[in-house]
């Protein structure tokens, strides 16, 4: 008996995301799900129950990153550009979009973006709020040394 692999393709928008799992050649569910705290739990347990393994995603910006962090310790994951997927014309909903990298995802045809490790994340978090920090002092410091030569030059007339 051959083993079922089920696979699920992400559309993900600003405060929604389309999940579809792909359970066998014909078979498929597609769900709506919030892009809130609660919606990316139940996302996670909704695929978690359907026993799903791999995960594509399809995202511009910033938005596919909550929902990255939601499901990188549970799924196999993979990041897709939209610029490789949607070069097929017709499919314009988002329920279609997302069957569209299930069934891409199923027939291994999606080649995933580059996304560093949890810990380099942090990392780089870390070192950008470092830099933004130095900056915010050399602004303060700035301000105090010229204020005080305004203030020195005031009580010298």
């Amino acid at each position: 008996m051959k083993k079922v692999i089920k696979v699920c393709g992400l559309d993900i928008h600003k405060d929604t995301i389309f999940a579809c799992v792909k359970k066998g050649n014909y078979q498929s569910e597609v769900k709506e799900f919030s892009t809130m705290s609660c919606g990316l739990a139940e996302l996670n347990h909704y695929l978690k129950g359907e026993r799903v393994s791999k995960v594509a995603m399809e995202s511009t910006g910033i938005y596919w990153m909550p929902v990255w962090r939601a499901l990188e310790d549970d799924f196999e994951l993979l990041l897709v550009n939209p610029y490789f997927i949607k070069q097929m014309p017709g499919r314009k909903t988002d329920v279609q979009d997302a069957q569209w990298i299930a069934t891409l995802l199923d027939k291994q045809l999606l080649r995933g973006s580059v996304v560093t490790c949890k810990t380099i994340r942090i990392l780089r978090a870390y070192l950008r709020r470092y830099a933004q920090l130095q900056g915010q002092m050399t602004r303060c410091l700035q301000q105090i040394e010229n204020n005080s030569r305004s203030a020195t030059s005031r009580l010298l007339r």
